[in-house]
């Protein structure tokens, strides 16, 4: 078994997500960290701090421009970021443009940034798996909704109710946190722009128009100042994603409830099967989304440490927040393939038909 579970080669499968595996990938941060110093770039040339014919040269170098991977590592090692060796690849490989490089910027200014767009990217993908699901619970409400099923309140049968009362309870959540999304990623989608200690000085008093200009050829948002100290766009971010994950694994766990033996509420489509007993259909998509949820929920305080940066940069909170905010995000990505595969599973919903319904207080 691999450190992680999202990229060992057996396990992966089941609690990976290759589109965010993809995005967090290195040589897809390395593409980015080119995107971001192109934009720079060119900001400090509609300002007149670039001649055009260099920032040309310069955009067109890292278009295309591979680094030494080996030599980030050591560097890392050796920095405790990669771009400072990063820098200076492309300063060299910038020739005699290299002055106007990295003009005037700081290693969390690329780095931020880049997160910014590796995150506008997994939150594209996420709203539209957010869709799909919604649109599986409708079309399940179409299809069940009128049939009966038991109410259970502390695990206990209650009183009667209908397919679609519970699917309301599975359906509101999810459009909440959709419309929550909506709200939240002009807070994180955004450019860091702030040079050596965020202040924005420099740059001959021009700043905040190359951060504007950065922020619009990239899609992004300008918050007016940099954040690297202040993560609470993250903090509320990754509060989301512990959110989803809550809202799919109370579907999960129905799910796997309502499939046991003497209840069969549900009938599914496939099932794990067992090593032991050929007869079992095991509902792993029900249990995966629990443990999704619950691996979340554990990740969140930890994130929370790696909200207090200290001064103007801290060493300690931003490697922190490395080593969890990816993962959450992989565990989210995993939750809601998971869950338009365990919706997409759900043949019958409901008691079978003539199932007498004896409530109970």
């Amino acid at each position: 078994m691999s450190i992680s579970v999202f990229q060992d080669p057996l396990l992966k499968g089941l609690f990976g997500d290759p589109l965010v595996a993809d995005a967090f990938d290195a040589e897809r941060t390395i593409q980015r960290y080119n995107q971001v110093e192109i934009a720079l770039t060119r900001g400090a040339e509609a300002v007149g701090l670039v001649p055009t014919a260099a920032a040309d040269a310069i955009a067109q170098m890292l278009d295309r421009f591979v680094p030494d991977m080996a030599d980030l590592a050591a560097g890392t090692v050796r920095d405790g970021i990669p771009l400072p060796r990063y820098a200076a690849q492309i300063k060299a490989a910038a020739g005699d443009n290299a002055r106007y490089v990295h003009l005037g910027s700081t290693s969390q200014d690329i780095m931020d940034t880049a997160l910014a767009l590796t995150l506008m990217e997994i939150n594209n993908a996420f709203d539209q798996r957010l869709v799909e699901i919604l649109a599986k619970l409708s079309a399940l409400g179409q299809a069940h909704g009128q049939r009966s099923m038991m109410g259970r309140t502390r695990m206990q049968a209650a009183l009667s109710i209908t397919v679609a009362d519970r699917l309301r309870e599975w359906s509101l959540p999810l459009e909440r946190q959709r419309e929550r999304l909506v709200r939240l990623r002009p807070r994180i989608e955004l450019v860091q722009f702030g040079g050596p200690v965020g202040t924005r000085r420099g740059w001959n008093g021009h700043g905040n128009e190359i951060a504007t200009h950065m922020a619009g050829s990239l899609g992004l948002s300008d918050p007016g100042a940099a954040w690297h100290t202040a993560r609470d766009g993250l903090g509320v971010y990754v509060g989301w994603l512990t959110q989803i994950s809550a809202a799919l694994g109370k579907i999960g766990e129905d799910v796997f409830l309502m499939a046991q033996q003497g209840i069969g509420e549900i009938r599914l489509a496939g099932g794990g099967s067992s090593s032991a007993m050929a007869h079992k259909k095991n509902p792993i998509d029900g249990e995966l989304l629990v443990t999704l949820a619950r691996f979340n929920a554990a990740q969140l305080g930890g994130f929370a440490q790696s909200l207090m940066h200290e001064q103007e940069r801290s060493g300690v909170s931003w490697a922190l927040e490395w080593m969890i905010l990816p993962q959450m995000c992989a565990a989210t990505g995993a939750s809601l393939l998971t869950g338009v595969r365990l919706l997409s599973a759900i043949e019958q919903m409901g008691a079978p038909e003539g199932t007498a319904l004896d409530g109970a207080t």
